[in-house]
C-alpha cells in the first residue's frame, strides 16, 4: 500500500518534515481513502495521524562532564585542547602577572619593608620581565639583601 502522497499532504497540513508524519497501522485502510486536505484532517483529529516528536541530542553526557569539571576534574592535560596561549593570551597572562607584582611592590612600600629606591628599581625590572612571580621578587630582596632591617 502506496501513503507517499498521503504522507506528503500530512506534512504539509501539520507543517512537519515528511518523516515525522506517522500514520496508524491499524487504520491503513480509511487513510487510504483520503483523498482531499480535508480528509486528512479529519484523520489527524482522530488520531489516526499522528506527528512524531523531534530526534533530539541528550545533555545527559554533556551535563556529566560540566558536574566532573565543576568539581575539579577532567582538567588534566589530556582533557586540554588548543595552545597554552589560546587558553589564556599572553597578554592577559602578563597583564595578571604585572598586576600582582605591582600589588607586592606597593605593600611592601606601605608596610616599610623595603625602600622607596628600592621600589623604583623593581618596578623598572618588572616593567621589563624580568621577574617570574611574585615569589621570584621575595628571593631577589632575599638574595640582594634588599628587605629593610626593623
Amino acid at each position: 500500500m502506496n501513503l507517499r502522497n498521503k504522507r506528503l499532504i500530512a506534512s504539509r497540513v501539520l507543517k512537519v518534515g515528511f518523516d515525522r508524519v506517522w500514520f496508524d497501522p491499524n487504520k491503513t485502510a480509511e487513510i487510504k481513502e483520503a483523498i482531499t486536505r480535508d480528509d486528512i484532517r479529519k484523520l489527524i483529529v482522530d488520531g489516526s495521524i499522528l506527528v512524531k516528536q523531534k530526534v533530539g541530542i541528550s545533555r545527559g553526557r554533556a551535563r556529566m562532564i560540566t558536574l566532573q569539571k565543576r568539581k575539579g576534574r577532567m582538567n588534566g592535560s589530556g582533557s586540554k585542547k588548543g595552545k597554552r596561549t589560546s587558553r589564556l593570551g599572553r597578554k592577559e597572562e602578563w597583564v595578571n602577572r604585572i598586576r600582582a607584582q605591582r600589588n607586592l611592590f606597593s605593600d611592601l612600600v606601605e608596610n616599610g619593608n623595603i625602600t622607596s629606591e628600592t621600589y623604583r628599581i623593581l618596578r623598572a625590572k618588572a616593567k621589563g620581565g624580568f621577574f617570574r612571580s611574585r615569589r621570584h621578587i621575595k628571593l631577589y630582596l632575599t638574595e640582594h639583601s634588599l628587605w629593610v632591617k626593623k
